[in-house]
């Protein structure tokens, strides 16, 4: 099972708003659907061992993290909890943010 907490679907939401009115994307059903793919890509990965311990000064968004390259630029790291078969999704920040260092 695969909870998404209000923080995470804000997240996305906020992102799709950036993305259209900083025009990175000439459409916001664009947006949308660029949002989407992060959706897909948790729901379709979460279960593989593809997931990796957090550094300790990250572990506030949770205990573990899932890569997800979206393009050549833009990588997203999402963070869990994990407790047997449930997952939840807490946060999510990409390679441009100023914590990326600690998650080479």
């Amino acid at each position: 099972m695969i909870i998404y907490s209000r923080e995470f679907h804000q997240s996305i939401e906020e992102l799709i708003r950036v993305l259209y009115v900083k025009e990175y994307f000439g459409f916001e059903l664009v947006c949308q659907l660029y949002a989407e793919k992060i959706y897909d890509f948790v729901d379709y990965n979460i279960y593989k061992p593809i997931g990796r311990d957090t550094p300790k000064s990250l572990q506030k968004f949770g205990k573990k993290c899932i890569k997800y390259k979206a393009n050549h630029r833009t990588s997203w790291f999402i963070f869990y909890d994990q407790k047997g078969d449930q997952f939840l999704i807490n946060h999510i920040l990409n390679n441009h943010s100023h914590e990326f260092p600690e998650l080479m």
